[in-house]
């Protein structure tokens, strides 16, 4: 991908460590990060930024990610989500699923998990841009 097709991805957790980590990893796959340390200020940057993922921790302050899934898929439907939680039950699970994340990732994740999410983000993406090109070339 060049750099206007880079993927911008949005890290959601309160730990700056694991955020740290995670964009270490995701920078190496040539993605753009933005980070956010609650489901508040992911809502907010989804908003401002357009991401093309949202990697979503469950349990933060203010806003957990449950709910900032509930309110992305209402903002912005077609924006993929994975959760990211150690705190993954399969009750958070299935809620999380039936709720339109595409995956959930149990803590500690590791590098094969993350390359398959951002390929997984980058096929998405072209999907969605093929759909507007088609529609453009009407």
């Amino acid at each position: 991908m060049n750099e206007q097709e880079k993927l911008r991805i949005l890290i959601t957790d309160d730990s700056r460590l694991l955020r740290k980590k995670l964009s270490e990893e995701l920078e190496k796959q040539g993605c753009e990060v933005i980070e956010a340390v609650n489901g508040k200020e992911a809502i907010t940057l989804i908003l401002e930024q357009e991401p093309d993922g949202v990697i979503l921790d469950i349990v933060m302050p203010v806003v957990g990610g449950i709910e900032a899934l509930q309110f992305i898929r209402e903002v912005a439907p077609d924006v993929p989500v994975v959760m990211l939680s150690s705190m993954g039950t399969p009750q958070k699970l299935m809620q999380c699923l039936k709720m339109g994340a595409i995956d959930f990732i149990h803590k500690p994740y590791n590098k094969e998990q993350i390359l398959h999410t951002v390929e997984r983000f980058k096929r998405i993406k072209t999907k969605r841009l093929e759909k507007i090109k088609a529609t453009e070339d009407v």
